[in-house]
């Protein structure tokens, strides 16, 4: 195992980087895997305060809003 990185987690982190830099379409896998890694983001974020400055790319976060449009345009 990759230091205590399992499998899924490099899938949810593969699927987005792949979608980041243009090699797959952004569909719903890929707004999933972000949102599942924006969670687990927000929880380190209130295990420790080390994690507290730690962010999402300026690509990544435009990838969270186009979650969010498709969301509010359901």
């Amino acid at each position: 195992m990759n230091g205590g990185v399992t499998e899924v987690e490099l899938n949810h982190s593969q699927i987005v980087l792949e979608s980041l830099a243009g090699g797959r379409e952004t569909d719903e896998q890929t707004l999933t895997s972000m949102a599942i890694l924006a969670e687990r983001l927000e929880r380190l974020k209130r295990f420790s305060s080390s994690f507290s400055e730690v962010s999402f790319s300026a690509a990544a976060k435009k990838l969270m809003r186009h979650k969010n449009a498709a969301v509010a345009a359901v």
